[in-house]
C-alpha cells in the first residue's frame, strides 16, 4: 500500500437502491454548482438524516467515524503525512490551520513502519487532536510489526483519545527492500482489521472506528478483479466501517468499482480519493507511489500543452480535480478524500472553484 493512499461497531442497514448508485458518465466541461438535487441520503447512507444530527455551524471534535458518517450525508476529508523536520512541522501546521477553515469532516495521517516515522505519526495525530478542532484518523500497517507492538500502538492511541484507524497492509520501508514479511504478525489487512476490532482499550463501547483502502483501478497485487473484490468483501466483513480509495483520475473507474462493491454486498461508505496534479514531477511521483495510477491521455495532453510553465500545470491539475469532484457530487458520492501532500493551496482552490467557502456550505448546497 502506498503511503499516499494512498479495513464492527453498530452495523447500519443497507442503503436503498437508486439511480445514483449506478455507473455514471465522465466529467462534463462545466465547473461549479448547483449539483444534482439529493434524496434524503447519499450513497451508502441508510436513512434520511435528522437536522438535529447534522451539527450545522458547530465543530465536534474526537468523533467516532460512525458518528461522522451519521452526521454528514457527504463527507470531505484531508490526508497529511508526518513531517521529517521541525521546520517542516511548522509549515505543515500552517497548512493545517488554513485547511481547518474548510471544516473537513475528519483528517488522516499516513504511517511508516520505521521507528522514527512511527513516532512522528503518533506525535502529529496527537497534536492535531489537542491543538485543532479536527477529528484525526491514524493509518496503521501490518508491515514490520509483531502483535505485541500493534497492541501497544493501539493502547497508546486509545489513551490519547484517538479512536479511528485506517488499517492497511503496508509496504516495507525503502531501507528494508528485502524485508521478510513472514516475520510480521499479520500478512494482510483483513487480519489487522480483525485484531483492531478485538481491542477493548478505546473508551467508545463500539471499539475503534476502522477504515480500509479500496482500488478503483484494481489492486496491483491481485490482477483478477473478481478475486480482488472478494478479498475486499472479506476485509469489510471482518469489521470495517468505511472504504477510502486510492487516488484516481478517471471517475468511471470509481463508479465501476462502487457498482462492483454493491454487487457483492459491500454496504459501507466508499470515499473517493482525489489528488490534484500540481507539477510534472508531482505527476510522475504520484504514478510511482500510487502503484501505477492511470493518468488519462486527455489529462497528459493538457499538461503537455503547458510547456515549461509550472503555474499553468498546476492550474490544469486543479481544474481536472475540480471537474472530478463536481461530477462525483452530481453522482452521489458518499465522501471525497483529498490527498493534500501537506499543502493547502490546491485543495482551497478546488473549494473556490466549486463556489463554496467550506465543507458545511457545500453540504448545504447538496441538500438544497
Amino acid at each position: 500500500m502506498s503511503p499516499l493512499l494512498p479495513e464492527i461497531g453498530d452495523r447500519l442497514p443497507a442503503a436503498p437502491n437508486s439511480a445514483g448508485n449506478q455507473s455514471a458518465p465522465a466529467c462534463s466541461d462545466q465547473i461549479g454548482l448547483p449539483f444534482r438535487r439529493r434524496l434524503g441520503y447519499a450513497y451508502g447512507h441508510p436513512f434520511p438524516v435528522q437536522e438535529s444530527l447534522l451539527f450545522w455551524g458547530k465543530t465536534i471534535t474526537n468523533m467516532h467515524i460512525l458518528d461522522i458518517f451519521h452526521a454528514h450525508p457527504t463527507t470531505f476529508s484531508f490526508e497529511f503525512f508526518p513531517p521529517k523536520t521541525d521546520r517542516a512541522s511548522g509549515d505543515l501546521f500552517e497548512s493545517i490551520a488554513q485547511l481547518q477553515a474548510l471544516r473537513p469532516s475528519f483528517v488522516s495521517v499516513t504511517y511508516g513502519a520505521g521507528g522514527s516515522t512511527r513516532e512522528r505519526t503518533h506525535d502529529l495525530i496527537v497534536r492535531i487532536q489537542r491543538e485543532t478542532d479536527l477529528t484525526a484518523v491514524s493509518h496503521l500497517t501490518c508491515v514490520c510489526h509483531s502483535q505485541e507492538e500493534l497492541g501497544a500502538i493501539l493502547d497508546r492511541y486509545a489513551s490519547s483519545g484517538i479512536e479511528n484507524i485506517l488499517a492497511l497492509g503496508g509496504d516495507p520501508p525503502r531501507n528494508l527492500a528485502n524485508y521478510d514479511r513472514s516475520r510480521d504478525a499479520f500478512q494482510f489487512a483483513e487480519q489487522l482489521v480483525r485484531y483492531v476490532r478485538s481491542q477493548t482499550s478505546v473508551a467508545d463501547p463500539r471499539g475503534f472506528g476502522i477504515g480500509v483502502a479500496g482500488f478503483p483501478e484494481g489492486h496491483p497485487g491481485t490482477p483478477n478483479r473478481l478475486l480482488e473484490i472478494d478479498h475486499l468483501k472479506r476485509k469489510v466483513d471482518a469489521g470495517v466501517d468505511y472504504i477510502c480509495t486510492q487516488l484516481f483520475f478517471s471517475n468511471p473507474d470509481f463508479y465501476d468499482f462502487r457498482e462492483r462493491c454493491e454487487l457483492v454486498g459491500i454496504k459501507v461508505p466508499i470515499l473517493a480519493g482525489i489528488m490534484p496534479i500540481t507539477s510534472r514531477e508531482n505527476m510522475v511521483r504520484m504514478a510511482e507511489l500510487a502503484l501505477g495510477a492511470r493518468i488519462p491521455g486527455r489529462l497528459q495532453r493538457a499538461i503537455e500543452r503547458c510547456g515549461d510553465d509550472p503555474p499553468a500545470v498546476a492550474r490544469v491539475g486543479v481544474h481536472w480535480a475540480t471537474e472530478q469532484c463536481r461530477d462525483l457530487l452530481d453522482n452521489q458520492v458518499r465522501g471525497i478524500h483529498f490527498y493534500t501532500l501537506n499543502r493547502s493551496d490546491a485543495t482551497r482552490q478546488i473549494y473556490e472553484n466549486l463556489g463554496v467557502k467550506d465543507s458545511r456550505e457545500l453540504e448545504a448546497r447538496l441538500r438544497s
